[in-house]
């Protein structure tokens, strides 16, 4: 049985709609090969032990186990910055639970992680 050929002056659209699908195809993919090599925090809790201070609990999936700072931020009602730590993790594991006290300037209502990276690696010394 033979395929039904397009309508003629309809095959230019054709091929334009199967270039445009493979290019999509391809960025998608690029896309989610990109994301799967990066690090990925997930809050598991958060509790507000006083007024300076709150407890942050996360678990961290970090592709290769490379070390990591992640910046953990305490907000206010307005959502304003009250207090900022950075947490190092050392190489390791690739899946990590971490808990995080955050001294606060005023009574924080949540924390959050800002950011997840990998340390800047010194410079290479020229001989």
């Amino acid at each position: 049985m033979s395929l039904p050929r397009p309508a003629p002056g309809t095959a230019r659209w054709w091929i334009i709609g199967v270039v445009l699908t493979s290019l999509a195809l391809v960025w998608m993919t690029r896309y989610a090969l990109v994301q799967a090599e990066q690090p990925r925090p997930t809050v598991t809790a958060y509790k507000v032990i006083s007024d300076s201070q709150v407890r942050l609990d996360y678990d961290l999936f970090r592709p290769g186990g490379e070390a990591m700072i992640c910046t953990v931020t305490a907000q206010d009602n307005r959502k304003a910055r009250v207090g900022v730590v950075e947490d190092t993790i050392p190489a390791g594991s690739e899946n990590v639970s971490r808990s995080v006290i955050v001294r606060t300037s005023a009574r924080a209502v949540t924390a959050l992680i800002t950011s997840c990276m990998r340390p800047a690696q010194p410079a290479a010394a020229s001989p």
